[in-house]
């Protein structure tokens, strides 16, 4: 399922440390090693693990499993791992995945050990960042090799009008042609890259690191793989807590038409903050959002063009303002997007879209985590084979969330709708139901205002699963836990450290 990849506070803000390679040893796993092996699967679970110290508590191994579950024998690809090891006493293993679908936990973990978690937790727990097979260290998933090309689908202008069936046609055979890059250049992973499959690499990583139930940190996407291991390995749930929730039974159309929803309600609560202040719309609220919704609608040839050539259309200012909702403490920087776009300046934007796709200013790309959010949501999900077109698709969007549903869309939705319906493989056999009977109790933390995975998925999600506990965090923004709201972090820490459950929903 599509949901927009999440960003951080701590990657807005900190910039990563260099860190020098010193090494291979063998280091010592944390527990006395794996008891569980399913039968024929006992050379994954029984593997032994070479680590490379990185330096500063961190060091970083490869895991090996097998590229199609349901043929174990056959073909393996590599999982990589990065391990925050504890400051203090090792109460075990806390597997952490930070969104997407294309997060890289590995990234995440090696640059921003100190901000993902509280220093309680970082004291006893061993932070392990993966990433998920597909994604970026792990054997990945690879579509086109050319900058130029990866430009092109991320923020091509059409020759046509956005809305129109032209503008389908001339989308869709980029999107055959994506599709085609993608099964050529990555093989035969391409159709093994769903949840169910991670969720079983997951299990493998459990089991190799000595741990004998799974604790595990998920955000946004990651709920959905936290979500995906509990109801595949409900007896193998130790401490898991879901922040950011996404709800497994709702279809990609209804998910993304909420999640419209949530970002013109996000973009309502900035503009009554906005014009408190030194603000480039005037009049009341709904002025203000009203003068956005014209504002896009002027960008498509009015010829801004960013300061290596490319030309801004209303589909990649619709990303922009996405990037600047995730977060309140963002709200300044779309401030002065707004302000540029008002003035004819459209570099600002492009900053802010880059920021979103990974894009570097010499342009280059960090990853492969917009390939995989495609290449996920085509092997997971309903868009391409619900029988919705394109244009219906959008019309959707656009009637959930008049000021900004359909410019989203553009770069998203239509484009996954078009993608999906050529992509070379069916979608994958994924549960159907959510309850993972006899877990031990999960916590699922969701925020009123959260944009992109809206408040109500959390509450969906925490009374699927039998042993679901909700906690409310009453607020703005994407996820919030160890961001220093001391109700949620206190809860949550209680729960990692000492297992400690709320007894009812804090409310924070």
């Amino acid at each position: 399922m599509p949901i927009a990849r999440r960003i951080t506070a701590a990657v807005a803000v900190i910039a990563a440390a260099a860190l020098a390679l010193t090494g291979c040893q063998l280091l010592p796993d944390n527990g006395g090693g794996p008891t569980d092996a399913p039968a024929g699967l006992e050379r994954f679970y029984n593997q032994d693990l070479t680590w490379t110290d990185e330096g500063d508590l961190l060091d970083s191994t490869t895991v090996e499993v097998p590229l199609d579950w349901a043929e174990p024998g056959g073909d393996t690809i590599e999982i990589a791992i990065m391990r925050h090891q504890a400051i203090g006493v090792s109460s075990g293993s806390l597997l952490m995945n930070p969104g997407g679908p294309g997060g890289s936990g590995y990234d995440y973990v090696r640059d921003f050990a100190q901000y993902v978690v509280t220093p309680d937790v970082l004291e006893q727990f061993d932070l392990i960042g993966f990433d998920p097979r597909g994604v970026n260290h792990s054997t990945p998933v690879v579509c086109y090799t050319d900058n130029a090309d990866k430009d092109e689908v991320l923020y091509g202008t059409y020759d046509v009008a956005y809305g129109t069936q032209d503008w389908v046609d001339e989308l869709t055979q980029r999107e055959k042609d994506y599709a085609a890059a993608c099964k050529d250049n990555t093989g035969p992973l391409l159709a093994h890259i769903d949840a169910g499959s991670v969720a079983r690499d997951m299990d493998v990583m459990r089991a190799v690191l000595g741990d004998d139930k799974i604790n595990y940190l998920g955000y946004s996407y990651g709920t959905y793989l936290g979500a995906v291991y509990a109801e595949l390995f409900p007896e193998k749930v130790g401490k898991m807590v879901l922040d950011g929730a996404v709800d497994p039974l709702v279809d990609d159309l209804d998910a993304l038409a909420t999640q419209m929803a949530g970002f013109d309600s996000a973009l309502k609560a900035y503009m009554a903050d906005c014009q408190s202040g030194d603000c480039p719309f005037t009049g009341t609220v709904d002025d203000g959002l009203a003068q956005v919704r014209d504002l896009l609608g002027t960008i498509d040839g009015a010829g801004m063009t960013s300061s290596d050539g490319r030309t801004l259309d209303s589909a990649t200012a619709g990303t922009g303002i996405a990037y600047n909702l995730y977060s309140e403490s963002a709200w300044p920087d779309l401030t002065a997007m707004f302000t540029d776009l008002f003035a004819g300046g459209g570099q600002s934007t492009f900053d802010s879209a880059d920021g979103y796709n990974g894009r570097s200013p010499d342009g280059s790309y960090a990853d492969n985590a917009s390939d995989i959010y495609s290449a996920v949501t085509c092997a997971e999900g309903s868009l391409g084979t619900d029988g919705i077109s394109t244009l219906d698709s959008v019309a959707e969007l656009r009637a959930t969330a008049p000021i900004l549903g359909d410019y989203f869309a553009y770069d998203d939705t239509a484009v996954l709708d078009a993608l999906c319906s050529n992509w070379p493989y069916p979608v994958a056999d994924l549960p159907t139901a959510f309850d993972a009977e006899g877990a031990a109790p999960i916590l699922v933390v969701g925020t009123t205002n959260d944009p992109a995975t809206p408040y109500a998925q959390a509450v969906s999600l925490s009374k699927q699963l039998s042993s679901g506990v909700l906690i409310t965090y009453e607020g703005e923004g994407h996820t919030i836990y160890a961001q220093g709201v001391e109700c949620v972090d206190s809860a949550v820490d209680a729960y990692f450290i000492d297992g400690t459950v709320p007894d009812a929903d804090p409310m924070c």
